[in-house]
């Protein structure tokens, strides 16, 4: 695609917008904003960047006569694909594209990309890592908080890209290939925005549709939903299993990560060895070797890294121990199973925040895996009375409700002398709403 000299609207006009409009008027392209939230002035968007202050900017209403100029629209992740306004401009035959395709027309180099409900940021950030230690130029970008399209332009022939990428933003690509991708997991989420359960699969599942037969998909083989996928792909898959052996690619035998191709077997690492929790993160570490192996990384730079990799912010992250309880902050938790997952970690009784906005999931399974763990659920947010009723019909009846994060930590830290965790699984919350306010509110414990 050639975006010099052509007209194009960035729709939306938060951080993915920012970096959008900078990265095209690199491109020489004429650039148009949309911004539908109308509490926002013309004025306060033109001084987020010097690329909107040369922009046309409009807000709440696009005219018709504006949309009939257009030839790309690039559309924010935050901005649903079925919203009228975006319908119509497909019916003018407008070619609409996201962030991440914008900069996998300009970008250079190798992309190695993962996708998933969970483990997400943690395996990117372990895959940018790896990388970090074998090659001279890696991005790590993404869902991971760096646009894709805040790079784009300074990479060349020899970078290399690990890129989380969400199934927001692979709704909107139409080229991109990276040269190897993962799929962690499939579990329900953001049913608000995709609908059905087959279309956010679809969604996920798109990471591969531009691969070529020579690149390479890692799959979790312990997902039904993958391992059928997977079976139907052209390109060389490798998988991953916590349970049981694969015949090609990692799985953990005990506490040890063992790599299997055509045949021969080879230990990576004992977990043991690993700074980080759970066996949903040593599935993310499988995940990340198998990627970095199929990319030509040696396992000697591979085992350097890991034993050097700890927990990403806000995922498991422990905090500080005070008063003889730990505190641990799980706020990027913020679907039910990545919440299961933070739960089983514990190894002692908890004490778990809970609530946030709803994403119109189901708590059933994540009050069932509470498993004597869970001393008391506190909870906030719209879905507090929701997963209180959810919890109470599984018999769980130590519940506290509370206004906000605030409220809830104070709660927890003076209520109760008992040694316990405190995890911050708050399902249902927007991330980086909920990242930041647990960093703020854990600076009353630390104090």
């Amino acid at each position: 695609m050639e975006f010099q000299e052509k007209n194009v609207l960035v729709f939306g006009s938060g951080k993915s917008g920012i970096a959008a409009a900078e990265l095209l008027e690199k491109q020489n392209a004429n650039i148009f904003v949309f911004e539908g939230n109308e509490k926002q002035s013309v004025a306060e968007i033109k001084e987020k960047s010097e690329s909107f202050a040369k922009a046309e900017i409009y807000v709440g209403t696009l005219p018709e006569e504006v949309m009939d100029k257009l030839d790309f629209v690039v559309l924010s992740p935050g901005v649903p694909t079925d919203l009228p306004l975006v319908n119509a401009m497909r019916d003018k035959k407008i070619t609409i594209i996201g962030e991440i395709e914008l900069a996998y027309q300009v970008a250079k180099g190798k992309i190695l990309a993962i996708t998933g409900t969970n483990g997400k940021t943690t395996t990117t950030t372990l895959v940018g890592e790896i990388l970090s230690n074998y090659f001279k130029d890696v991005k790590v970008v993404g869902n991971i908080g760096i646009p894709y399209t805040s790079v784009a332009a300074d990479t060349t022939e020899e970078t290399v890209t690990a890129a989380e990428i969400s199934s927001f933003q692979l709704e909107t690509i139409v080229d991109f290939a990276p040269d190897v991708s993962a799929i962690l997991n499939i579990t329900p989420d953001h049913l608000n925005r995709h609908h059905t359960m087959e279309n956010y699969i679809k969604a996920k599942e798109d990471i591969t549709k531009n691969q070529k037969a020579n690149d390479v998909c890692v799959l979790n083989y312990e997902d039904e939903v993958l391992r059928k996928f997977g079976e139907s792909l052209s390109m060389k898959v490798l998988w991953f299993d916590s349970k049981k052996p694969v015949q090609n690619g990692c799985y953990l035998n005990g506490e040890k990560i063992i790599y299997v191709s055509e045949g021969k077997e080879e230990e990576v690492i004992d977990v043991n060895e690993l700074n980080i929790l759970g066996t949903h993160n040593y599935e993310n570490v499988m995940a990340a070797v198998a990627m970095a192996l199929a990319y030509g990384v040696s396992l000697e730079e591979i085992r350097y890294a890991l034993l050097r990799f700890h927990a990403v912010e806000h995922r498991i992250e422990y905090v500080t121990e005070k008063n003889g309880v730990a505190y641990y902050n799980d706020s990027k938790g913020t679907n039910p199973d990545a919440a299961i997952k933070g739960i089983q970690a514990m190894n002692r009784p908890t004490l778990l925040i809970g609530g946030g906005y709803d994403k119109q999931s189901a708590y059933d399974e994540w009050i069932e895996a509470f498993d004597g763990k869970v001393r008391y659920l506190v909870l906030i947010g719209q879905t507090k009375e929701k997963i209180k009723e959810t919890a109470e019909k599984h018999g769980f009846h130590d519940i506290i409700l509370c206004e906000n994060l605030k409220e809830a930590v104070k709660v927890c830290a003076e209520k109760y002398g008992i040694p316990v965790f405190l995890a911050l699984c708050v399902p249902q919350m927007a991330p980086q709403q909920m990242q930041r306010e647990a960093d703020q509110n854990l600076e009353y414990i630390l104090s």
